[in-house]
């Protein structure tokens, strides 16, 4: 029995479908507003919740050289602006301890990234904010062993946890993922979101950054919505050629429109 968490003015874990969208980098205001924008149209026209995510760093970039984002103090200002002028709730990783405490006064939701779900120190700081927490599950755990990062945080007295399957490692530059992941994960009682971009992510497969095979969105969406899930999580720019991280495997606007419909009505069919 998972136990559903609230999110702004919703519920995550209710039946009801969330997508967690938005640019991989907050790398303008601008940009910002027009992917918040349209994305809260397209779910309020579904029938779907919605976060805007964007990064204010990129700490994990393949390269140093590779643009790393804003930085804390200007990310915090572009989500704090989308938050505000959208009145759309607001979700952004955090890398460092010290950050959970100054990012919890501006998002409604804290993300852990895949590469730091096992860092103790980061999930406690996570955890005693009080937001709910997303943790999404490293490329090289097994699902059942994500348990340790749900006890962690909940040994903070925060309940307010999620899972995110992303993929697993397949040998070099590549990631599969083994549905079977969404309900082992869900079997610890949280809900779970199923990361479709990421999980087609082709880490360092472009020598000095990641490649990604865009085409193979929809049909892992599709699949994940049949499992069962609670969350799609989508990066999404305008132009995902032009963009400053992760445009391999960023969505456009059209294609996002076609993904979360047909999420949509695979999810109201098998609503878990």
């Amino acid at each position: 029995m998972i136990q559903p968490i609230q999110v702004a003015d919703f519920t995550i874990g209710d039946g009801s479908l969330t997508l967690i969208g938005g640019p991989c980098m907050a790398e303008t205001p601008e940009l910002c507003r027009e992917v918040g924008s349209y994305l809260k149209a397209l779910c309020a026209e579904l029938g779907v919740h919605y976060i805007f995510k964007a990064s204010f760093d990129k700490a994990n970039r393949t390269s140093g050289e590779s643009r790393r984002g804003p930085g804390l103090e200007a990310g915090l200002a572009m989500l704090a602006g989308v938050r505000d002028e959208l009145k759309v709730p607001v979700v952004t990783d955090i890398h460092e301890s010290y950050e959970a405490e100054p990012v919890a006064r501006v998002a409604d939701l804290l993300q852990i990234p895949a590469f730091l779900c096992r860092q103790t120190d980061l999930l406690l700081a996570a955890g005693r904010t009080g937001k709910p927490v997303n943790v999404k599950k490293g490329q090289f755990m097994a699902p059942e062993d994500m348990r340790g990062a749900v006890e962690k945080i909940r040994s903070t007295g925060n309940r307010r946890i999620l899972l995110t399957e992303r993929g697993s490692s397949f040998g070099y530059h590549n990631l599969v993922v083994d549905f079977r992941s969404l309900p082992t994960l869900r079997g610890m009682g949280v809900p779970v979101v199923f990361d479709a971009t990421h999980s087609v992510q082709l880490p360092g497969g472009l020598g000095n950054a990641s490649g990604g095979r865009r085409d193979c969105i929809p049909p892992l969406a599709r699949a994940a919505a049949a499992v069962g899930i609670d969350v799609l999580f989508a990066e999404v720019h305008p132009r995902p050629d032009e963009a400053w991280s992760d445009g391999p495997n960023s969505l456009d606007f059209k294609t996002i429109r076609q993904v979360l419909s047909e999420v949509k009505t695979i999810h109201d069919q098998v609503r878990i």
